[in-house]
Parts: C-alpha cells; structure tokens; sequence
C-alpha cells in the first residue's frame, strides 16, 4: 500500500488506523468474502468480520485492478463497517 493511501485511510477513517494496520493485512491474506463493487468498475471489496474490533465489525478493504499489460492491483482505501454493502460476491469462505 502506497503511503498516500496509507494517509488517505488514516484522515477519511480514523477509527481503523493506525489502531487495526494489522488486520488490513489479515483481510487480504485471508478475507471472510470477495465481492464486486456497485460503484467502482475493477473495484473488489475483501472482507473479514473481526469480533474484537468495537464489539464485532467487517473490515473492508478495497483493491483495484488496473487494466492493460500486469493488470496491476492496488488498495484503493479501507474502512470498517457493521454491515456489508452491496456487490456481487465472487468468493466467500467456506
């Protein structure tokens, strides 16, 4: 993640860094579900619910894919969230 997304996140939502750094990470490594964004064509929303994080929220976080030659991918922001927004799911845990 570039470091002016890195400061995107922490001014547009506080309450998930510098605290939760970690469990971005952890999301991607490891999300609950893959869903396509509504709003963001090439947008794909990686969730994981965290039960430790002020009494059970999703961490969101929000890839794009680039298009072209590497379809290079990078974080677009995260952010935490009670309930999932809509997106068709591409994935999901089993």
């Amino acid at each position: 993640m570039s470091d002016e997304r890195e400061r995107h996140i922490r001014e547009r939502h506080p309450d998930l860094l510098p605290e939760y750094s970690d469990r971005i990470a952890g999301t991607l490594l490891a999300p609950d579900a893959v869903r396509r964004s509504s709003r963001s064509a090439g947008a794909r929303l990686f969730s994981r619910w965290y039960n430790d994080i002020k009494d059970g929220k999703h961490v969101v976080v929000v890839v794009l894919t680039g298009q072209g030659v590497g379809n290079r991918h990078w974080v677009v922001t995260a952010y935490l969230a009670r309930r999932l927004a809509e997106g068709e799911t591409e994935w999901k845990k089993d």
